[in-house]
């Protein structure tokens, strides 16, 4: 029996998401990304289509690379203006059961003792459905406008990250123990001071002496997500990941990529059936493939060529502004670009990809791969993807919003729910427990979980006991 295959929404909060260019189009939405109700209905059409989650992407600082400023992205709404995507969670959680919500946020830039507070307060008043989406930024323009003078090396952001992440579990997992709220009017204790911890973490890059300044919530620890891509990144995923978000533009490329996460959990003492992994994703879909492909005609008078270079240069480092449309990219001579010719190669290795063609692909739907079709040739294809490369599923970019959306709920859904590939219903409980079918807190095998006895090691807050 194929594997049931899973969907994320992939959005963020702002115009010009993973498709530059096409806000442009008439029946387009995101220009409404400031209102209470394109995220609200937006929520209400994912949980009615069964995603597990919406995933929210964000950055601190713009694209400035091409051309070496930021002109290119702010003329072409490339992801700026770009508001917080925190706001987002409540009124969309308020509207909905069961849908699940990754944040992404940046440790660079967020002190871990007052993100935990934020986090804490997500679960609680999603009642469990909380992600974090765990990136260390990769846009100087960010770090400058934090005082920093760029940022730092890229390895040496992981090893900052393995130490914010140990604070994070020591207040999650260890501050608060099972029964310190007691909730006893009849003696009026709200909480047990015996049985609530201060962490007393003395580290590197972090001084956190005291205790969590809330009570555990649902999940304590919100499933983590990671997007790390490099060798570095792929390892930090394997020792904390639950999900991990990878954006291989071929079968060839996320096969291997798959691979090499899983044993890398495996390696790390974990399950690596119990780490989803999903790929960026988009689809065009129509009734008939031919439907399919003239929306995407549609859609590609819209595209910003502009838009799409200064996207390749923020992710890439490269400013793609110096060479022409026309020119091959194995005839670039970076590191940089090597390795982004290799990946998009991989699929052709007889085709010459030149800036034109890569700017073409990112058009529609970023690095990831597209796919047009009918709800049957669609389904198809995804069934191929997770039969062929072990991934668990995907993180689905839209082209024109809500309507990619509204397309795969009303369209797709349907054919991968006759196929019994695609869930009819959701599981109850938390969004830990919907992901994986275990409890609401974090597996005894996560390094989260060897945080769980503070009190045995540093005693508790109160002397004794409350009699």
């Amino acid at each position: 029996m194929s594997r049931e295959i899973r969907l994320n929404a992939f959005e963020m909060n702002c115009v010009g998401h993973q498709s530059p260019g096409l806000w442009a189009h008439p029946r387009d939405r995101a220009w409404q990304y400031k209102d209470l109700e394109y995220w609200t209905e937006l929520a209400k059409l994912l949980e009615r289509g069964r995603f597990d989650g919406i995933f929210i992407a964000d950055v601190i600082g713009i694209y400035d690379v091409l051309n070496g400023n930021g002109e290119a992205a702010i003329r072409q709404s490339t992801q700026v203006p770009v508001n917080d995507p925190l706001a987002l969670i409540t009124p969309m959680a308020l509207v909905t059961e069961h849908l699940g919500f990754g944040l992404t946020a940046s440790l660079s830039f967020e002190h871990p003792y007052p993100f935990a507070r934020r986090l804490s307060t997500l679960d609680h008043l999603t009642k469990g459905r909380i992600g974090w989406n765990i990136v260390t930024s990769y846009l100087d323009s960010g770090a400058r406008n934090l005082g920093q003078k760029a940022l730092s090396d890229h390895d040496a952001r992981y090893d900052y990250a393995d130490e914010y992440l140990e604070v994070l579990y020591k207040l999650f997992e260890g501050s608060w123990e099972d029964g310190a709220v007691l909730r006893d009017r009849e003696r009026r204790i709200f909480s047990d001071p015996s049985k609530i911890h201060e962490i007393r973490h003395h580290g590197k890059h972090f001084q956190v002496p005291g205790i969590h300044l809330c009570e555990p919530s649902p999940q304590r620890t919100p499933v983590l997500y990671q997007a790390g891509a490099s060798n570095r990144g792929k390892q930090f995923a394997a020792e904390h990941a639950e999900c991990v978000f990878v954006a291989a533009p071929s079968k060839t490329i996320l096969k291997k990529t798959v691979a090499d996460i899983r044993r890398r959990v495996a390696e790390a003492g974990r399950d690596p059936r119990k780490v989803l992994i999903f790929n960026l994703q988009t689809v065009i879909l129509g009734e008939t493939d031919a439907a399919a492909q003239a929306k995407w005609r549609d859609y590609k008078q819209y595209t910003s060529y502009e838009g799409a270079l200064a996207l390749i240069s923020g992710w890439t480092g490269i400013d793609f502004g110096q060479y022409r449309p026309d020119q091959v990219l194995k005839h670039i001579h970076t590191n940089a670009i090597q390795s982004a010719v290799e990946a998009f190669s991989s699929a052709d290795p007889s085709k010459q990809w030149t800036v034109q063609e890569l700017a073409d692909w990112v058009g529609i739907g970023g690095f990831g791969p597209l796919i047009v079709g009918s709800p049957q040739t669609v389904a198809d294809e995804l069934q191929s993807w997770v039969e062929e490369t072990d991934v668990d599923g995907f993180n689905l970019a839209y082209a024109v919003t809500h309507e990619t959306f509204v397309d795969v709920v009303e369209l797709l859904v349907p054919e991968l729910q006759k196929r019994g590939v695609y869930k009819t219903e959701y599981a109850p409980g938390t969004l830990r427990e919907k992901l994986f079918g275990d409890g609401p807190r974090l597996p005894a095998s996560h390094p989260g979980a060897a945080y769980r006895d503070l009190g045995r090691l540093h005693g508790p807050l109160a002397a004794a006991a409350l009699a």
